[in-house]
């Protein structure tokens, strides 16, 4: 595990120079104060809680290396990998320095759903907010092309008749707790059969080991040849024509179950914010630059990602989607993780 992060730019380098000999040249501006109001003094580090080369790795990396140019700092990365993302957040909110320099990238989503089952060592959002979600992949409900179920309607129909299994990579995961939701609002009996990882859930519905499949829609479109997606948990379905066009839940059953999606987010601990609001200010104002910017569009096309799937959201969006997740986590919480 790498956690090295004293590298400084040589950009940075004369920028802090200059500084000095500005300081040197007023000669009542004291040296620790020209360094302390520069910002960023140093490289950004970035903790990541899962391992990596995997998707929020490679999400993070496209996002900064357009933001480093804009903030005048290099972006350094360390992975906590462990217990659903509890071990990365741990060290972030009590291990980590908290004066702006660092920053988390998470996906809130089902590191929420861990936050509400896992009873962590730290709060949200006393400890650490989201203040800028990147993207969405939208949890979605799909079968095998040739299911007999070929509408959610027909699928929640015969889940008041017997028990509909559902496969998925992981029991605490968006998805699952639409499956869940769902289930109460109609009356249908779903049972969640987790695999251990997303390309044995999406086998295990291809192949008709279980009913139906409840997974993330961008991981899900390669297969789009041999599946027929029933609905999302969301109020409008982001690419309709690469996804036969399937319905939002609630405008199918008139029901108010959330929006269930894996958002990837940066996250800052709560204590830089109230130390440092100028510094906080600069993140967020760049952060939404290097959003609009074409250049991240053009590095996330050159990743072979659907442009449909980005869109930002700011903290207090981030916030208010986080605490239904947890809401929900905790509500099914017997039914997504290994307590009972």
């Amino acid at each position: 595990m790498s956690d090295v992060f004293s590298t400084v730019s040589r950009r940075g380098l004369l920028k802090g120079a200059t500084a000095v000999a500005g300081a040197a040249a007023l000669g009542s501006f004291p040296l620790r104060q020209a360094k302390a109001d520069k910002f960023p003094s140093k490289s950004m580090r970035v903790a990541i809680p899962t391992g990596e080369g995997g998707g929020v790795d490679d999400a993070a990396r496209a996002f900064t290396n357009v933001w480093a140019e804009k903030l005048g700092a290099s972006f350094e990365y360390s992975y906590y990998p462990g217990a659903s993302g509890q071990v990365g957040y741990e060290i972030f909110v009590k291990k980590l320095e908290s004066d702006c320099h660092t920053l988390l990238f998470g996906n809130i989503g089902p590191e929420m759903i861990m936050y509400g089952t896992q009873n962590p060592g730290y709060k949200f959002p006393d400890d650490y907010v989201y203040f800028a979600s990147i993207d969405a992949d939208d949890a979605v409900i799909w079968v095998a092309k040739n299911s007999k179920f070929q509408t959610i309607e027909a699928l929640v129909e015969e889940g008041k008749k017997r028990t509909i299994n559902f496969s998925t990579s992981r029991l605490p995961h968006p998805s699952s707790l639409g499956v869940l939701a769902l289930a109460e609002a109609t009356g249908a009996k779903f049972k969640l059969v987790p695999y251990g990882g997303g390309n044995a859930a999406r086998s295990a519905a291809i192949t008709g080991e279980c009913d139906a499949c409840a997974t993330f829609m961008n991981s899900s479109l390669k297969f789009a040849d041999q599946i027929k997606f029933l609905t999302v948990f969301q109020n409008k379905n982001r690419v309709p024509d690469k996804s036969n066009n399937a319905p939002p839940v609630n405008s199918v059953f008139g029901s108010k179950i959330p929006s269930m999606t894996g958002n990837r987010a940066w996250a800052i601990q709560t204590k830089a914010i109230k130390e440092y609001p100028e510094r906080y200010e600069l993140l967020k104002k760049t952060a939404k630059e290097t959003f609009n910017d074409p250049a991240y569009r053009k590095a996330v096309e050159k990743g072979k990602n659907l442009w449909e799937f980005n869109e930002y959201t700011e903290e207090a969006e981030c916030t208010a989607s986080a605490k239904e997740v947890v809401l929900l986590a905790q509500k099914y919480k017997d039914l997504i993780s290994a307590t009972k």
